[in-house]
């Protein structure tokens, strides 16, 4: 039987080198590549085409959870496992409503992780029991609550997304259009259809906004009034 390939998507070097030899030791599962951050991941994985990708959320440039968002688009039939520190409410209805096939804290055991990549990969779901819990405390919140942020995200695309998130993390137009491939007269228009999409009017509202959705960490932004 052919071992189940792995794309590890981390932006700490010592944890993605952990999890790397963590896996090894595994002899059914296979880590084919490495990225750290998710630009590069969708990259790799196009490339690649793994049948698991063990996904962090918060990284540089282009985060987890839009990456999620743009390869399971791509990439149907690879499954996708959140692993990350973050269980904020955001972060795990966003990781659904992207198309992860699991979401795992980092805190969890090693036996779990493996368990959870071989489960996702048969087509099947794997969530930590305190996700779980989150995500039947979401769906009623949502029920009771049709505003939520997360549901705004899904009106944005891809590459409003990618936008916003380089906004949030304060690079000007010039540098998002180079990050991007992109002009700046592109980006101005990006950033004219996320204000208007989400009625918002100022730079800071729409970092404060990218934060609340799980786009950025709190930390990123620390002049935030």
């Amino acid at each position: 039987m052919n071992p189940i390939t792995i794309l590890l998507v981390e932006d700490h070097t010592l944890v993605r080198e952990g999890l790397h030899k963590m896996l090894e030791l595994e002899a059914d599962l296979e880590v084919i590549g490495e990225a750290k951050n998710g630009r590069a991941a969708v990259t790799l994985a196009i490339q690649l085409r793994p049948d698991v990708i063990l996904m962090d959320i918060a990284m540089p440039g282009l985060n987890g959870l839009e990456a999620t968002r743009q390869l399971h688009k791509a990439l149907p039939d690879t499954k996708i496992l959140i692993l990350t520190a973050h269980n904020d409410d955001a972060y795990v209805s966003g990781a659904t409503a992207s198309g992860a096939s699991g979401f795992l804290l980092k805190q969890t055991s090693a036996h779990n992780v493996c368990t959870a990549i071989r489960d996702v990969s048969k087509g099947k779901t794997f969530f930590s029991p305190a996700i779980t819990r989150r995500l039947a405390r979401l769906r009623q919140r949502s029920l009771r609550d049709p505003t939520l942020v997360a549901k705004t995200v899904a009106l944005l695309t891809s590459r409003e997304v990618e936008v916003l998130q380089l906004i949030a993390e304060g690079k000007a137009n010039k540098e998002t259009a180079a990050a991007l491939g992109i002009s700046i007269k592109t980006v101005e228009k990006h950033r004219g259809h996320l204000m208007e999409k989400l009625g918002i009017q100022d730079t800071a509202s729409l970092t404060r906004y990218a934060i609340s959705a799980g786009i950025i960490e709190s930390s990123v932004q620390l002049t935030i009034v």
